[in-house]
């Protein structure tokens, strides 16, 4: 059975690229999706900030875009994160 390369597309911008993005951050867009691991909140950046912009605490942030057809594509995030 022949394996295709899997082909990433970001959520925001819908670029789509073979492999992975370096770094996890479309290089279209330059943005990845981000939830605060203490509030929940989610938003768009290249990078996370050290104070969440919602809850106002220092937080670990998760990286949630969703980067595969699998879970929606463009204007999604991924729900299994």
């Amino acid at each position: 059975m022949e394996q295709k390369d899997k082909e990433m597309q970001c959520a925001l911008c819908g670029y789509t690229a073979s492999g992975k993005f370096v770094g996890n951050i479309c290089p279209g867009c330059n943005l990845t999706f981000w939830r605060c691991q203490n509030c929940s909140y989610t938003f768009t950046a290249a990078n996370p900030p050290d104070i969440c912009p919602e809850c106002k605490e220092i937080s670990d942030f998760r990286n949630i875009t969703c980067y595969t057809p699998e879970c929606g594509g463009p204007g999604h995030i991924n729900p299994r994160l």
